[in-house]
């Protein structure tokens, strides 16, 4: 094992970096479960996303490309959501990263800039129910799909972090880490991740007893201890161990909080959106 651990240590990073470029082998992460998170060596520079994959794109004739990002796949409750960005090429958030890297107030900042500027966005939220049909990889893709497909502006590219879009014939350039290295991909974990934060704190008032406000759906410490002593509520994935086999409802019989995310939305297939774009020369 000491032979592992001085293999891995002796990996160099494929480009060079000045000293001062350097950071540190973890980053503070508030939106993760430790707080921080582990960055590889070939990632220390690279926190602060940019332009360069938009531009490769730009200069291929790729005039509109958007950026997409999804949050809660991990979730115990609640939907999974995902968002489309089309950023106009003049234009970078100040202090724009990966939306689990920011501060909940530097999100919230960022949110309303991004939506305010942008030439282009969509959110798609694919509720628990059809999470618990299809599988939490295919509502991935299905929230994925929706956000792009919903953009006012028709993206002639996507920039994705590390899923393809298989029903979608646009142009697609798939990245690990996207949302580490793709402003566009940045700004849409930003956006899906306001957005889904906002509806777990609505939830929470419709299913108290899971600290939902706080821990957003995932497997906190206070939302197993709600699920102990509560049983699951309509939101939760009953496909996901921790709800699995825990038929108790009684406390929700009416499953008034599902049929609210489908009347709010205005449908009734289990998903929802939000789109907007610039006025022209706004």
């Amino acid at each position: 094992m000491t032979g592992a651990r001085q293999q891995i240590d002796s990996v160099e990073d494929p480009v060079r970096l000045p000293l001062g470029a350097r950071r540190g082998s973890t980053v503070s992460a508030p939106g993760s479960s430790g707080g921080r998170m582990v960055v590889a060596p070939w990632h220390w520079a690279r926190l602060d996303p940019d332009f360069a994959e938009e531009r490769v794109l730009w200069s291929r004739g790729f005039r509109h490309v958007a950026g997409l990002d999804e949050v809660g796949r991990g979730c115990l409750a609640g939907p999974v959501a995902a968002a489309a960005v089309i950023l106009p090429p003049d234009w970078l958030p100040r202090g724009l990263r990966d939306s689990k890297l920011l501060r909940p107030e530097e999100r919230q900042r960022l949110d309303v800039e991004i939506r305010e500027h942008a030439l282009a966005w969509a959110i798609a939220f694919v509720e628990p129910a059809v999470i618990d049909r299809i599988n939490i990889l295919q509502a991935t893709l299905l929230a994925t799909t929706l956000a792009a497909a919903r953009l006012p502006i028709r993206p002639d590219a996507l920039l994705l972090d590390a899923v393809a879009l298989p029903e979608v014939s646009v142009h697609q350039r798939v990245l690990v880490s996207a949302d580490r290295l793709c402003a566009s991909v940045a700004a849409a974990s930003v956006v899906a991740k306001v957005a889904r934060d906002r509806l777990m704190r609505e939830l929470d008032v419709l299913y108290p007893g899971y600290d939902l406000a706080r821990n957003k759906g995932y497997a906190a410490p206070e939302h197993r201890a709600g699920l102990e002593l509560l049983g699951p509520c309509p939101i939760h994935r009953l496909s996901f161990a921790p709800c699995r086999n825990r038929e108790q409802m009684s406390l929700w019989e009416d499953g008034s909080g599902a049929g609210a995310l489908d009347e709010e939305a205005g449908t009734d297939d289990g998903d929802f959106a939000y789109t907007h774009r610039q006025p022209e020369g706004g």
